[in-house]
């Protein structure tokens, strides 16, 4: 969750008209997770936005973490990446919803990395987490591959991220991408052809209200 959003505002109004770029065609849309379900880390989600607020930094919470937990559940992954620490909040629903998961996590913001790393050691989760201080296309380029599942969470997926992403992951696995209608210009028309590819990616039903997609690596 590193620098999720600039704001609240610019989150559903944006300065760049996408209208022509269409993230989510052929993905059925539906719910978010039901919200009757107990959410057990709602907790780190409440202190990250109180950190926010009163800091007024990017540390941006993800508004549907239980069904980041769900996908976790239903797909069972063993490695498990996160871009976009901020407190620990949906590293810690993707740990939750795959009990025998490692996950790795980036963090640009030290402050973040040591808060992200207090939360998760409250909830009991220190040993299947590690979280990393770094940028995003340098710690990248040290992991191995073999992710079955991928979740960005930073500002806007630049298309070079997304093919790092790409490479990490296992043939089948899950990509779980946000904020792709932050991105603007040649990016976001690069971005849009490569999601679209249906030889690179199968589409499933987005999440976060269909701000969030989803989609299962081919080849």
């Amino acid at each position: 969750m590193n620098k999720k959003k600039l704001d609240d505002e610019s989150f559903h109004h944006h300065d760049h008209d996408h209208s022509h770029l269409d993230f989510t065609r052929g993905i059925a849309m539906n719910s978010d997770a039901d919200e009757s379900t107990p959410d057990p880390f709602a907790h780190v989600q409440s202190v990250t936005r109180q950190h926010r607020k009163e800091h007024g930094c990017g540390a941006f919470t993800f508004d549907d973490g239980r069904a980041l937990t769900r996908l976790a559940q239903e797909r069972q992954p063993k490695r498990i990446l996160e871009l976009g620490t901020g407190l620990g909040y949906t590293a810690c629903c993707l740990a939750y919803g795959s009990p025998d998961s490692r996950v790795d996590t980036i963090e640009f913001d030290l402050e973040h990395v040591e808060l992200a790393r207090e939360q998760i050691e409250k909830c009991d989760l220190g040993g299947r987490i590690i979280v990393h201080h770094g940028t995003f296309d340098i710690v990248l380029k040290t992991l191995q591959p073999g992710y079955d599942l991928v979740f960005f969470d930073g500002l806007e997926p630049t298309f070079e991220t997304v093919m790092q992403m790409r490479e990490l992951l296992v043939e089948g696995g899950l990509l779980i991408c946000g904020n792709l209608q932050l991105s603007s210009g040649t990016e976001a028309t690069q971005l849009a052809t490569e999601l679209a590819d249906a030889s690179h990616w199968k589409s499933c039903d987005p999440i976060e209200n269909g701000h969030t997609i989803v989609l299962i690596k081919q080849n």
